[in-house]
């Protein structure tokens, strides 16, 4: 299923959030089209890259896509590097901590592929020029990986959170979230054991409360729409116990 969440004076962000059913976890890209340049956010691994290839095309020629950018090494975030090298001319966005590791993701006869085609991040972050606008890369280390990035589409004011925001859900749908209170009990579990900390989640709201967020989409289950139910969320993560904050001594115990 494919939504546009946003699109004026050329510029255009759609949303993919069930291109896969039935295997592996349910996933969302988010597509941004900028007077004739193309990003496309954490397109996924084998399982999605058929169906985001087909659902892209209808809106943009894949040959044009410009960036492949990633949040994080997962491997439901970036093991389709190889494809997306193979058939685009796309510069792949990841932070430096995970550059290294990229070659394990391709065949070695493709080695040469990525020649000149990684843009690693510095750990503060960056901005990159897109278009008509600009893509702000945000830190987010430790909020799930170590090293780890969220993207504000300055253009659209609209936050992909990765992981931050999260959801399990099989009907996502592309649909906003509507009842925050229902809401939690799809984020709670996930968020209390993939975030490291409470300190962290505290850090990471006071930078997010600093940009006009109008729409926020993780990249797992349904986005977050408008300031009030952005501020709904950073209010719940910013209080919440999680990640180490919860260990004791019963977690460490010989088998």
């Amino acid at each position: 299923m494919s939504r546009i969440l946003f699109e004026e004076n050329g510029h255009r962000v759609i949303l993919f959030s069930d291109l896969v059913e039935g295997e592996g976890i349910q996933a969302n890209q988010l597509f941004i089209e900028s007077n004739h340049h193309s990003a496309i956010f954490d397109p996924g691994g084998n399982l999605t890259y058929q169906p985001l290839y087909m659902a892209i095309s209808r809106y943009a020629s894949i040959k044009e896509l410009d960036l492949v950018i990633a949040t994080h090494q997962d491997p439901d975030i970036i093991t389709s590097m190889d494809k997306w090298l193979m058939y685009t001319d796309a510069r792949i966005v990841i932070s430096k901590l995970w550059e290294r590791f990229l070659p394990h993701l391709i065949p070695g006869y493709m080695n040469s592929k990525t020649d000149g085609r990684i843009i690693s991040l510095p750990d503060p972050g960056a901005v990159i020029q897109f278009g008509g606008s600009t893509i702000k890369a945000l830190p987010a280390h430790f909020l799930h990986s170590v090293g780890n990035f969220h993207f504000y589409d300055t253009a659209s004011k609209i936050l992909f959170s990765g992981d931050m925001g999260a959801s399990l859900t099989e009907d996502a749908h592309g649909k906003p979230v509507e009842d925050f209170e229902r809401h939690i009990k799809k984020m709670l579990g996930f968020h209390q054991r993939y975030m490291v900390s409470n300190k962290v989640c505290k850090l990471w709201v006071n930078m997010i409360r600093k940009l006009d967020v109008q729409i926020m989409v993780p990249q797992h289950g349904r986005p977050f729409e408008g300031h009030e139910m952005v501020e709904k969320f950073l209010c719940w993560i910013e209080n919440l116990e999680c990640g180490v904050d919860r260990l004791t001594q019963q977690f460490y115990q010989l088998p």
